[in-house]
């Protein structure tokens, strides 16, 4: 299947890129021993869309969504932005095939020289989208806006290949004033790992569990709320 195509309904992307990240091993799920996030909270899954750097059909088909998505938006478009790092590649490549300028924010300001904290050259009064790979409490995807708005950009909305669906996310979006768009979800992935019989039932439960209540599935399993 080739997402990019935009002859599948979006919810067919979605629980094809769900299968396909599960199949190259970018999300995994682990209800009975649970990964431990920089936050210290405990979670039944990890997602590394890193991964799909190293499949070029897949990364093909990921950038070729992300065009359909701008173009059912009806998004004018002067710049595609990245957020660094694992941003960065899959804006390029979608930069790439829109022929348009490509830039990427850092997470903090750089060090020394000019102390950008967005690098590349973006038009004047830029209309932009920006790239980003995953999307867990929203905080870090919505820091990037403030340098662009500062740079005088109009952000038509943050594009990711993944989120896991919190409550947090939405409401950090909420707050910035920017939609969130994303290629598939964690209530996807979940739906595509039963139907599969990927899991266990109790494993169903448990993760769907997760996905109600982070903070006490977390501290439930030993770690932070």
């Amino acid at each position: 299947m080739n997402p990019g195509t935009g002859t599948r309904a979006r919810e067919d992307v979605a629980r094809w890129l769900a299968t396909e990240l599960l199949r190259i091993g970018a999300v995994v799920l682990r209800p009975e021993e649970p990964f431990t996030w920089a936050s210290g909270r405990r979670a039944p899954v990890y997602c590394d869309n890193r991964l799909t750097l190293g499949y070029p059909a897949l990364r093909r088909a990921i950038c070729g969504a992300f065009a359909d998505q701008i173009d059912e938006n009806g998004w004018e478009v002067d710049a595609v932005v990245g957020t660094a790092t694992a941003g960065i590649a899959h804006a390029a490549w979608l930069a790439d095939r829109l022929d348009l300028p490509m830039a990427y924010v850092r997470s903090a300001a750089k060090g020394h020289g000019r102390q950008n904290r967005v690098e590349g050259r973006l038009p004047e009064r830029a209309r932009v989208v920006v790239i980003e790979d995953l999307v867990s409490t929203g905080m870090s995807s919505t820091a990037v806006l403030p340098p662009l708005l500062e740079a005088g950009c109009t952000v038509h909305s943050i594009m990711a290949i993944f989120t896991y669906g919190l409550a947090a996310a939405e409401k950090a979006f909420r707050a910035a004033g920017v939609p969130l768009v994303t290629l598939s979800s964690f209530p996807v992935l979940i739906d595509a790992a039963r139907d599969g019989s990927l899991l266990a039932a109790s494993d169903v439960a448990s993760l769907e569990a997760w996905y109600r209540d982070p903070s006490a599935w977390s501290v439930a399993h030993g770690g932070q709320a």
